[in-house]
């Protein structure tokens, strides 16, 4: 009778197991979900920018991201497999993923918060350069549709303000034709706008496109941060 009762008892307590690990395994695919949604929404809202950063740690966060929650589709469809057979050894290379996932998603966000502390003396140092020297010029035709999209999507003028302008390589050359600033300066776009830098003509931003692109990189550098590190410590934490 006592070995028919602990057969029924391993029994449940193996019930309860499968039921456990599909629970884990459901909140690790909403992770991984989460994590991939993120680094996709990065990279293709506004990606243009990326071309005026100094550096792509930016961007390789985005691209981290999207792996690891690739890997957690990949993984999850592992783990039930794992479950519904029973197999050790499925189990093992399960949570062996697991932990390689949550080093990714750890390293993500650690890159993300590091590149959030010195994301503004970056452009501060770069983004005026990149503009003065490298707009409207042979070979940077990403860096001009860059500069040409911050300044109509962010109704900002220059770095720091319209001035910046002056001393730009493409203003200074015959291929402005009299243009004190780019045509994307303008508040509505028409050929040669850019001859007349009036307040009613251009955008005149406090702080110029340096401010308006620093707050955007920003949040979304605490979204990348705050979820890889998140559903870094949920997996952590759940097992």
């Amino acid at each position: 009778m006592s070995a028919v009762y602990k057969d029924e008892q391993e029994d449940w307590l193996t019930v309860c197991l499968k039921y456990l690990l599909f629970v884990f395994n459901f909140l690790f695919w909403v992770g991984g979900a989460a994590v991939l949604g993120v680094g996709i929404w990065t990279l293709v809202e506004k990606s243009d920018y990326l071309s005026l950063l100094a550096s792509s740690t930016f961007a390789v966060s985005a691209y981290i991201l999207i792996l690891a929650g690739g890997l957690v589709v990949v993984t999850g469809f592992l783990g039930c497999c794992a479950v519904i057979r029973e197999q050790r050894s499925c189990l093992s290379t399960y949570f062996f993923c697991l932990l390689f996932i949550f080093l990714i998603e750890l390293v993500a966000g650690v890159l993300a918060y590091v590149y959030y502390q010195r994301l503004s003396e970056e452009l501060k140092q770069h983004l005026n350069q990149t503009m003065t020297e490298n707009y409207a010029q042979p070979g940077k035709e990403d860096i001009t549709l860059a500069v040409d999209r911050l300044q109509q999507d962010f109704k900002c003028c220059g770095s720091n303000n319209s001035h910046d302008w002056i001393v730009s390589v493409y203003i200074s050359s015959k291929q402005a034709e009299d243009r004190i600033v780019p045509d994307s300066c303008c508040k509505t776009i028409t050929p040669h706008c850019g001859k007349r830098d009036h307040p009613s003509n251009i955008y005149k931003v406090e702080g110029g496109c340096i401010t308006k692109l620093e707050q955007f990189l920003a949040d979304h550098l605490l979204v990348i941060g705050a979820v890889g590190i998140g559903v870094a410590c949920l997996q952590c934490l759940l097992p």
